[in-house]
């Protein structure tokens, strides 16, 4: 009986430590520092509707890729989409102006997704080298001629390590 009992522990602890293992791989193959969507009211972004994402940077040695990230209905009518990013560091402000493709020629959309919606994660800054440690905020607005800008569902930023 004792030896039916030492094993049950012995499995248990085994299947505890298999689990607090697994666990720490998943957590330290995170790399991002922020991946922020956020939800655009009724699909209708408007100029004023600016998207704020603030993250701290702790290790400015590493290169960090900076992502801009959108999601659209098959609705929206335009096969680009143009924004400003404002980055700031708390001095200094640096403005951007982007322009990504969405769809092909032939009116296909490039975007991942399933149903009526597609999802992107485009580049804006790659290998990029953050000036020190510290707070920084990035702001996008979309920079189109409609608006509101209709059929965008959600937008956001995803910044994570270069590995």
């Amino acid at each position: 009986m004792a030896q039916k009992i030492n094993l049950l522990q012995s499995k248990k602890q085994l299947f505890l430590l298999g689990f607090l293992l697994l666990a720490s791989l998943f957590v330290g193959c995170t790399s991002s520092v922020i991946d922020s969507n956020v939800e655009i009211t009724d699909r209708r972004w408007s100029y004023r509707r600016h998207i704020v994402t603030s993250f701290d940077i702790k290790d400015n040695t590493k290169a960090y890729n900076i992502y801009f990230k959108l999601r659209h209905t098959a609705d929206y009518k335009y096969a680009n989409i143009f924004i400003l990013a404002h980055f700031r560091d708390g001095e200094n402000m640096v403005t951007r102006r982007y322009q990504y493709k969405l769809a092909k020629n032939d009116g296909e959309w490039l975007g991942s997704g399933s149903g009526n919606l597609f999802n992107y994660t485009l580049p804006m800054l790659t290998n990029y080298h953050f000036p020190r440690n510290g707070k920084f905020e990035i702001e996008i607005e979309q920079n189109m001629r409609d608006n509101p800008l209709l059929e965008v569902s959600d937008a956001g930023i995803l910044v994570e390590e270069v590995k």
